[in-house]
This record gives structure tokens, sequence and C-alpha cells, in this order.
């Protein structure tokens, strides 16, 4: 199983380690050309949404990555990587934002169902961690999440199931062959839901 990783911010080691650990192989995407190599998902890691889906489009990238995802393949976001195929995104004051600048805009891959609000912990508080428990095919489990100046899923639409919420919030989801998670469980050494979604690969 070969998994493609983007690499232009964020964790991206973390996530290509915990993969391999599990048995996959996997890959960098930095570039248009590195996106044509045969592959049975994606991982959009954390970093700064806004410079992810800004460097998509310049890099020539974001056409293709949307149009992979809307035709099933598999991808795990975390944390950035959740707010960038969201549907919405909303600040923690719950106005509309956007990705880019006052003079350009750069559309999000809006491949998932949810509205995410950004930065919703506020920039000092975001980076916590803790416990709690997780829907994985079916079963709930308690595994450790990382959250660094995270997002939260506000609302969900048709088609997703949420897996997880820490104070009331929704901090995981699937949608298909989508799973997003607002924490980074690259971070952690528990591997299950790498190994979840490397699962959804191999359907």
């Amino acid at each position: 199983m070969n998994i493609a990783v983007l690499a232009l911010q964020g964790a991206f080691a973390e996530h290509r380690a915990m993969l391999e650990r599990l048995g996959a192989q996997t890959f960098e995407i930095r570039q248009a050309s590195d996106w044509q190599k045969p592959k049975d998902g994606l991982v959009i890691p954390g970093g700064e949404s806004t410079v992810i889906i800004k460097l998509l489009h310049e890099l020539g990238l974001f056409a293709e990555i949307k149009e992979s995802i809307e035709r099933g393949l598999p991808l795990f976001g975390t944390c950035a990587g959740l707010i960038s195929v969201a549907k919405r995104v909303e600040n923690s004051a719950g106005e509309p934002e956007r990705f880019g600048g006052p003079e350009i805009f750069y559309p999000g891959l809006a491949t998932m169902n949810i509205c995410a609000c950004r930065n919703a912990y506020g920039r000092q508080l975001g980076s916590f961690y803790t416990e709690a428990p997780m829907l994985i095919s079916s079963q709930e489990l308690i595994l450790p999440m990382t959250f660094i100046r995270a997002p939260y899923i506000k609302e969900v639409g048709e088609g997703v199931k949420v897996l997880a919420t820490v104070d009331g919030k929704i901090v995981a989801a699937q949608q298909g062959n989508q799973l997003v998670t607002a924490f980074h469980p690259e971070l952690n050494h528990d591997t299950t839901i790498h190994q979840h979604f490397l699962n959804l690969c191999r359907r």
C-alpha cells in the first residue's frame, strides 16, 4: 500500500513514520509531478490552512487533489487538513472565513460536508492534551489527543458520522473515505487512527 503525504507544511514526517510503522509505503507530495505516482490514499497534515490552500493552487495541485478525493481517494486530514476540506469555514466569532488575502481569494477543497471553526480554542489556550473516546469501526476506544491551536467541527451535514467530541465540540468525523481529526494523532504513540485510515484505503 502506497500513501501520499502532502509535505508543504506541518508534521508530515511524523505521519510518514507512523504509517510506515504499520507496514505502509509513503511518499511526499511537494510538486505537481509527485501527484502522478500511484497512491492508495492521501494525508493532509497540520500547519496553516491558508498557506496550504494557497500553495496547492500555486503549485498546480489543487484541481487534481480535489477531483481525486471527490472520486473516492481515501483522505486523512489533521487540524489544518480538516479545515482545508471543510465546505464552510468560520472564525471563533462565527464569522465566515476564506483562504487568501483581501485581494486574492483561494477556494478551499470543500470535499467534506462540515463547517469548521478555525482557531476555536484561542491562540494561547489552543495547545493541550487529553484522552477521550473515539468511535473506530463501531468500537468506542479511549485515545490520546494532542491539540495545537486546533479547530473544531461546528456542524456536520448529510453523510457525515461524528467519531469524537471533547468538551461538547466535535473533533473527529468521517464521510465515506474522508477521515478528519482536529487533533494530531501523529504526535502520540497510539497508531489506532492511522490504522483505521489504512483500513479505509484497503476497501
